[in-house]
């Protein structure tokens, strides 16, 4: 079977492919954000949509805060034997979240990252772009596959939160083309979804403050903040409340990359998310068992004294990158 990359016919082979099968199961990266279960749950609708008559599973971890994008599907794997899996915004085959379950014919892929692991008959890789709800988008409204309010609602939330409101330089003219779409044709009332995103409780909101006043900035640039169970306690919040802040500290000046390490216990790993205004990040990243785009990436660091190094990476890229100013 011969990997198909982008041509000006993938959204009709993406089309075709899903036509084919009976049993279709949509799954996108471990420890999801928006634009991962956005475009989950949004592909899993299109396609149940378009064609009723087939079993359509959106599946992997569940995650509360996120269940007004929509609910994961229960199934029993044994009816998942020779199904298509479509995996959305992840770029290695290690991090589709619940693959290891299923016993699958053939895969789609659908991502905006930087290109890492092939995999997948199918592959539509496009880092320019903003989103995988961007890339989602396209595929649908050039295919047969049917769109709805909720299912737009879905695309355009994705779109936001990975542009990161548009601020992001993966932001182009495409992707005001695909929003304008969502609104011209499917009638999304936008500045109603905006709460979904950003609307919090005062406890966390209390900790948003709680970082601005306790970060670590060095003299080159670097902020950075580790977190403990203690302090998620003390302000009743989760341990993944700092990945969903750390957009907010862009625009600080004289800070060019920041970072959150928290603990991840089920994996015997730290959680590193790092943002940039302009040292490249990927590349370092990439060391320290993560990856990602130019300017917002993650790793896995398995010791403290690796977060610590990494810590000293990013320092040391903000140098060249402040003395290059």
């Amino acid at each position: 079977m011969d990997v198909i990359t982008i041509t000006r016919n993938i959204y009709k082979d993406i089309y075709k492919k899903i036509k084919e099968y009976d049993t279709i199961v949509v799954l996108r990266h471990v420890s999801p954000d928006p634009d991962a279960i956005a475009s989950q749950i949004a592909l899993r609708d299109s396609i149940k949509l378009t064609f009723p008559k087939k079993k359509v599973y959106a599946l992997g971890a569940s995650v509360s805060r996120f269940k007004k994008y929509g609910l994961m599907d229960k199934v029993n794997y044994d009816e998942l034997k020779n199904s298509l899996v479509v995996a959305l915004d992840v770029p290695n085959l290690f991090r589709v979240d619940g693959l290891e379950y299923i016993e699958y014919k053939e895969m789609i892929k659908i991502d905006h990252h930087p290109f890492e692991d092939k995999f997948g008959e199918i592959e539509y890789v496009d880092p320019d772009a903003s989103s995988a709800c961007e890339l989602l988008a396209k595929v649908i409204f050039n295919s047969k596959l049917k769109i709805d309010k909720n299912i737009a609602n879905n695309l355009f939330l994705g779109i936001v939160s990975d542009s990161d409101r548009f601020l992001v330089d993966s932001t182009t003219k495409e992707t005001f083309k695909i929003v304008y779409k969502l609104i011209d044709e499917v009638d999304i009332d936008f500045t109603s979804l905006y709460p979904i995103l950003y609307e919090r409780p005062i406890n966390e909101i209390k900790f948003h403050g709680y970082i601005a006043n306790n970060l670590t900035i060095t003299e080159n640039g670097l902020a950075y903040m580790k977190f403990d169970a203690d302090i998620f306690n003390e302000y009743g919040v989760d341990p993944s409340t700092p990945s969903n802040m750390i957009n907010d500290f862009n625009n600080i000046k004289d800070i060019y990359s920041w970072v959150f390490i928290t603990t991840d216990e089920k994996n015997d790993q730290y959680k590193v998310n790092i943002r940039s205004r302009g040292p490249i990040i990927n590349e370092i990243a990439s060391k320290y068992n993560g990856g990602g785009h130019k300017f917002a990436s993650g790793a896995r660091p398995k010791t403290m004294e690796s977060v610590d190094n990494l810590i000293k990476d990013l320092d040391e890229a903000c140098k060249n990158y402040k003395d290059n100013l």
